[in-house]
């Protein structure tokens, strides 16, 4: 059985149908790569993945079970980084992992955040103090990364993660990305930029675009 799987999803953004009759199935200790045009859903299909939104049909599943039957349970599990870095302004690059991490951790949980061991991770341990407002773009990044390694979750979300990194960073996040594998996590990411890791499984969504059209076709002439 599958960790995670999605069955025969279509997703519809503002009257739009972006894809249609999509599935997939991700092992533990697999990546799932997404690959596709701009506007072809990858951004989409990983907020369907994440909860943020609902497939218009499908269903998508973790260990055999519909995520949205307990979908507190499976927010525990997942961890998403998007587009956009969420990083605030005016809390230093520690005080934003350590508020993240209260938001995670449960209220008289034992365990404490490794912030300095995650900041470490990515290169950026030697900013703990400084404030969000004077990072660069892949500074962001770099942190908002670091927050995975915070609180251990299975499955790891992320969109576009390379954007904005320098080589260096890019090395990290592939070596942080191989040690969760190692240990049984599963990895979803998307991709515009062409790399495709041999050990990754690829879903192209350029392939779902077709079935699309003729759905938001049919649907025009009806």
């Amino acid at each position: 059985m599958s960790v995670f799987a999605g069955h025969r999803l279509t997703c519809i953004r503002g009257q739009r149908v972006v894809f249609r009759d999509l599935s997939f199935e991700v092992n533990a200790g697999g990546l799932l790569l997404l690959v596709g045009a701009n506007g072809s859903g990858k951004t989409s299909l990983l907020r369907l993945m994440a909860g943020l939104l609902a497939p218009a049909a499908g269903v998508i599943c973790w260990d055999g079970d519909d995520v949205r039957r307990d979908a507190e349970t499976f927010r525990g599990v997942m961890r998403y980084v998007g587009h956009l870095d969420a990083v605030k302004p005016a809390l230093t690059v520690a005080e934003h992992l350590r508020f993240w991490a209260a938001l995670q951790i449960a209220p008289g949980s034992p365990a404490q955040p490794e912030v300095t061991t995650a900041l470490e991770a990515f290169g950026i341990a030697h900013l703990a103090e400084l404030p969000g407002r004077f990072l660069s773009a892949g500074q962001r990044r770099r942190l908002a990364l670091a927050r995975l390694l915070l609180v251990p979750a299975r499955l790891w979300l992320l969109d576009e993660p390379r954007t904005a990194l320098d080589t260096a960073a890019v090395a990290r996040l592939d070596a942080a990305i191989a040690d969760h594998r190692r240990t049984g996590g599963v990895v979803v990411l998307s991709s515009h930029a062409g790399e495709r890791p041999p050990e990754a499984t690829v879903l192209n969504l350029d392939d779902f675009a077709a079935a699309a059209t003729e759905a938001w076709g049919w649907r025009e002439a009806w």
